[in-house]
């Protein structure tokens, strides 16, 4: 009976050390899902964060363009990959916020995700054609009065950032029933919508700072505001404080990182360790600070409180200003 036990000892112990070890990961290539289209503010972030990110990464990143439905196509996508750590997405206020709060029919629920963490705070500005009659916000709140139903303003998608930013800001100018005096112009992303106010098919746009900057630096935008404490460089235009609508301050944008829910502790703790080393790269901080953005790296659970956060500032404002989407 002993020698029977000692022969079974070694023959387990045997089969362990045959035993493949697991990989450790990643072991082939990662992709990255932009909810929004090229030229957008979470495209710009991501593009950007990429280039340090394939530094440090041990294997390649592909980036890919999922948009439609205010953030929700590329979301979902993501919401039903499996949790190894192989799909993830660009999370953004649009997808993760905004569109929540107006949307009760949304197709996913933030619960549905596991947030590696934000890494980008941007204000938002409100701009014009440099060719435009409005050379302040007041000039556009008056036209909007005097001229109900006929102003336009475009965003990247319904339940998006520009989207509810510009009735937020509308608002806060006492412009009574939104959904008549002004028209929404959604499209698929920032580059669109900013491009709609270029070509002069939509009035304004009040969005994320950071694709809004190459049409300001060009000449070819004017900002009316800025939703910032302080005066940004670049933006030549007043802040909330200046304008006397403080309230403005927490309409701002954010990016972040985020898998399914199921994604692995294993995926979530690297890709914390790579996110907060690839932010500290000089290059990527002079794009994001070059467009008003400011970088800023929470862990998930500063994530969280402050998607949530925003979210019920946000939710509340739309039962206010009953903006819900039917």
């Amino acid at each position: 009976m002993k020698t029977t036990l000692i022969a079974l000892g070694m023959g387990v112990s045997a089969a362990a050390l045959a035993a493949p070890v697991a990989a450790e990961y990643p072991t082939r290539t990662i992709q990255m899902i932009i909810p929004f289209g090229p030229g957008g503010a979470t495209d710009l972030s991501a593009r950007a964060l990429s280039t340090p990110l394939s530094q440090i990464v041990p294997q390649s990143i592909v980036l890919t363009n999922r948009a439609g439905a205010g953030g929700a196509t590329g979301s979902v996508a993501v919401r039903d990959a499996e949790g190894d750590g192989y799909t993830l997405l660009l999370a953004r206020v649009g997808s993760h916020t905004v569109n929540p709060a107006m949307n009760p029919n949304l197709p996913y629920t933030l619960d549905e995700f596991r947030f590696v963490g934000i890494y980008e705070i941007n204000p938002v500005a409100c701009v014009v054609n440099s060719n435009s009659d409005f050379h302040s916000i007041d000039d556009l709140i008056d036209a909007v009065n005097d001229r109900p139903g006929e102003i336009l303003f475009s965003s990247s998608g319904v339940g998006s950032l520009p989207h509810f930013g510009a009735l937020m800001v509308l608002d806060a100018f006492d412009v009574s029933d939104l959904d008549e005096n002004v028209i929404h112009i959604p499209t698929e992303g920032d580059g669109q919508a900013l491009t709609a106010v270029l070509q002069g098919t939509s009035d304004f746009y009040c969005g994320s700072t950071s694709p809004a900057a190459p049409f300001i630096n060009s000449g070819q935008m004017r900002p009316l505001m800025v939703t910032s404490a302080e005066r940004l460089d670049g933006f030549d235009a007043p802040t909330v404080e200046e304008i006397g609508k403080p309230e403005l301050a927490a309409l701002v944008g954010w990016t972040g990182l985020a898998g399914p829910a199921s994604l692995t502790d294993e995926a979530t703790e690297k890709w914390g360790e790579w996110l907060a080393e690839a932010t500290q790269d000089e290059d990527f901080q002079r794009f994001m600070t070059s467009g008003g953005s400011i970088v800023q790296v929470m862990s998930p659970d500063e994530t969280v409180e402050f998607v949530n956060s925003a979210y019920e500032s946000f939710r509340r404002l739309v039962v206010e200003l009953d903006l819900e989407i039917d």
